[in-house]
């Protein structure tokens, strides 16, 4: 059985992990942490509830977990990351918000400690095929925009998965600049984030869950390739995946497809 801690058991995602994970047969709900969680209790199998902790630290030296599900917030997932390698636990993260010397740091830290941690931008399978079809799309059509839409909750943006396909993109097509050379935003921000010549658009709204479009322009034709999620049920085979690949793995896998 791997047993399974989850952080930031009460938000949007980490319920539904929770429930995901007492439906899996080869593992076991050992905790519950949330910064909220003072007080709260959660239901989990034949009618019986679990008290949501509130210290991370604290209950991993009780529950010794295998692995920690993180999906908390970026302003405090860091400290999270460092509680939890420290302590020679995997950990399988969908927060986003991470810099390039984070991702340095928790590979480091990882492995300082002999164990793993998988950090997935998405864990939606469909949005992993949606990647790669962008990249094979973009050797053929390299003028290109990224249009992501997200709930108005979301702190970051752009989203991990905008920034993870641009970057593979970039990895397929040369920099370029897009559009007129005289272009002029009369609005600051207008024409969205820059990344190597790839525009990223962010819309934050109410009612959407996470869903992407990637267009691709070529004379007289456009090609949009976008991957459009219902609810949050379409991440969890992604992350239950993500929980019984990293038992073995160690130092930092970034992204869903390493394990595929």
């Amino acid at each position: 059985m791997i047993k399974v801690l989850v952080n930031g058991a009460l938000g949007r995602m980490g319920s539904e992990v929770v429930k995901t994970v007492l439906e899996q047969e080869d593992m076991e709900l050992v905790a519950a942490v949330d910064a909220f969680g003072a007080d709260k209790m959660i239901p989990v199998k034949n009618g019986n509830q679990m008290a949501v902790a509130t210290d991370l630290k604290a209950k991993l030296m009780v529950v010794k977990p295998d692995v920690v599900v993180d999906f908390t917030r970026p302003d405090v997932v860091m400290a999270s990351l460092r509680t939890v390698l420290s302590a020679g636990v995997r950990a399988v993260v969908g927060t986003t918000g991470f810099s390039e010397a984070d991702l340095a740091e928790l590979d480091e830290l990882a492995k300082a400690n002999n164990t793993g941690i998988l950090i997935a931008p998405n864990f939606a399978l469909g949005a992993i095929l949606m990647i790669k079809l962008a990249c094979e799309a973009a050797k053929y059509f390299p003028n290109v925009e990224i249009i992501e839409r997200h709930h108005d909750k979301k702190l970051d943006a752009p989203s991990g998965t905008a920034v993870i396909t641009a970057q593979k993109i970039a990895e397929v097509r040369k920099e370029m600049h897009q559009g007129h050379p005289e272009e002029k935003e009369l609005l600051a921000g207008a024409r969205g984030a820059d990344y190597k010549g790839m525009k990223i658009h962010s819309v934050r709204l109410p009612g959407y869950v996470a869903s992407q479009e990637v267009i691709f322009g070529s004379q007289g034709e456009t090609l949009r390739i976008s991957n459009e999620p219902v609810n949050r049920e379409c991440y969890m085979p992604g992350v239950m995946l993500g929980c019984r690949k990293m038992m073995d793995k160690v130092g930092l896998t970034y992204g869903l497809d390493k394990l595929l």
